[in-house]
């Protein structure tokens, strides 16, 4: 059942242990990752066609997500579709909770990448991210990547 969402499945987010050595790997698979990224707390490219690929080491999810801890064992992968506002996060995380409340994970934030972010998962349990670019702000907390 679609519901009339406007949101562009673009995002594939691993998050890892060891930032460094995950970029490393897939640097090493021929993707073009900007050096001097080991400590930063996201990092995100754009790989051909506009899929981006994103990592998140432990410690940023542990911000919004408090006793978070990798799964163990294989499919540890993390989704997420942009929306076209920060009201269209809001607009969809309502809509999809109301149409199955276990999708509830995190209810709609604003991240200090300035981005609007909300995390629903799916019915076997994997999240998927809803994200827009917040308005510009002087005091934003991470540069671009």
């Amino acid at each position: 059942m679609n519901l009339n969402l406007h949101l562009t499945f673009d995002f594939i987010g691993i998050v890892t242990a060891d930032l460094a050595r995950s970029l490393a790997f897939y640097r090493s698979l021929g993707i073009a990752i900007p050096e001097g990224l080991d400590d930063a707390p996201h990092v995100e490219v754009v790989l051909p066609g506009g899929l981006k690929l994103a990592w998140d080491p432990v410690s940023t999810i542990e911000t919004f997500s408090p006793g978070f801890s990798l799964p163990s064992g294989e499919s540890r992968i993390g989704f997420a579709c942009s929306a076209e506002s920060p009201a269209d996060v809001d607009a969809a995380y309502s809509a999809l909770v109301e149409r199955d409340p276990a999708a509830a994970h995190t209810a709609p934030w604003d991240a200090p990448w300035d981005q609007r972010y909300a995390t629903v998962r799916d019915p076997d349990g994997n999240t998927v991210d809803i994200y827009a670019p917040l308005p510009a702000s002087p005091d934003s907390e991470l540069p671009p990547v």
